[in-house]
């Protein structure tokens, strides 16, 4: 029996993407159909290369032409991406895909360690990410990338952000002295933002995170109105108090003014587990407070992130890396979910007329 492009593209027709609930054909997800013999290959391009589910989805690829085309044929998916976007080519940060604020509310919940290893995360499945560090008068960027001391350099009137571990980065830490107080009032700050943004050679990025100062201020007006963001993670601890912060910096959010959408609530500080005694699970600052706060506001739990000795060693020092495995496999998880929930906003804001047809 031979066997054509046309039985193979049916037969994906009914595979569906769980998270934009459409078919591959219809999102043309499918590429670069090859028969050859008993071998059929293709490409399924998904919307990040961090998606958790790209196992289920080849599996289903590869069930579906069995099922449709021929029990007898080999089949040999490969797996790509192109990381979606709704920005306007022409706006500011045109190379940018998405930008995405992440912030809490309240100081001291972890949310430049959070930053830091989602970035190293999603950079880690091949995405392209930067790291924006928009804390004006405390910024630990720099010494959580390992780059205290280091000043980036300039190139056709840009400043060119320093690189760690394929990270793009830059934090107002490499343009004065770490000794040097800043003491400067809200529209210097902005001022100070802005120009980060603008006057940065930023070049071509999947994802730029950018860490928030606490609290709903100057900078944080800024980058709302100034910024066009694709969405924001919420960062809180299990404990009441940074709940009641980070309630209001969702508001802030929602706010008819700004509206962006919350792409997720992401609990850190969530337990502590002794070396000696993993499987157990001590909750010192309470427990469950980022699942309420997510169902309050119907957002997803990207994750729950345990207390580390490790990781507060390697943000300190500046390494980075965990070798902890459960620590790692948390941050890819949570990467990934947060790369997921980014395609299906930008799949909501898309008509209908912009999803290209099958055929082209």
């Amino acid at each position: 029996m031979k066997v054509t492009s046309e039985q193979i593209l049916n037969a994906l027709s009914h595979v569906d993407d769980p998270d934009l609930h459409k078919d591959l054909v219809t999102l043309n997800m499918i590429r670069n159909i090859v028969i050859e013999g008993n071998l059929v290959k293709f490409d399924v391009e998904l919307t990040t290369p961090a998606c958790p589910m790209k196992d289920m989805i080849r599996n289903a690829c590869v069930n579906a032409v069995h099922h449709f085309v021929s029990k007898d044929l080999e089949v040999d998916p490969n797996m790509t991406s192109r990381v979606t976007t709704t920005r306007d080519t022409e706006s500011m940060l045109p190379g940018v895909k998405n930008i995405v604020a992440v912030a809490s509310g309240k100081g001291g919940v972890g949310k430049s360690t959070v930053t830091v290893n989602l970035a190293l995360a999603l950079a880690q499945t091949g995405a392209r990410v930067g790291v924006l560090d928009a804390d004006i008068y405390g910024p630990s960027i720099p010494t959580m990338f390992g780059l205290k001391g280091s000043h980036p350099e300039m190139k056709d009137n840009k400043i060119l952000p320093l690189e760690r571990k394929g990270i793009k980065v830059l934090s107002i830490g490499f343009l004065v002295d770490e000794k040097q107080a800043i003491v400067w009032r809200g529209p210097m700050a902005s001022s100070a933002i802005r120009q980060m943004v603008s006057d940065v050679a930023w070049g071509e990025l999947d994802y730029l995170l950018i860490d928030l100062p606490p609290g709903t201020g100057d900078i944080h007006l800024t980058i709302t109105q100034s910024i066009p963001l694709t969405g924001a993670v919420m960062v809180t601890t299990p404990q009441n108090v940074a709940l009641a912060d980070c309630r209001k910096a969702m508001g802030m959010f929602s706010n008819q003014h700004i509206n962006i959408p919350v792409l997720g609530v992401l609990e850190n500080m969530s337990y502590f587990s002794p070396p000696e005694l993993p499987d157990k699970k001590y909750y010192l600052f309470g427990q469950g407070g980022g699942m309420v706060l997510a169902s309050e506001y119907g957002v997803p739990l990207l994750g729950m992130i345990p207390i580390s000795e490790t990781v507060m060693r390697n943000t300190d020092s500046g390494t980075m890396e965990s070798p902890e495995v459960e620590i790692a496999a948390i941050y890819r998880a949570v990467a990934g979910e947060l790369a997921r929930h980014i395609a299906i906003v930008n799949m909501k804001r898309k008509s209908p007329n912009n999803v290209p047809s099958s055929t082209e």
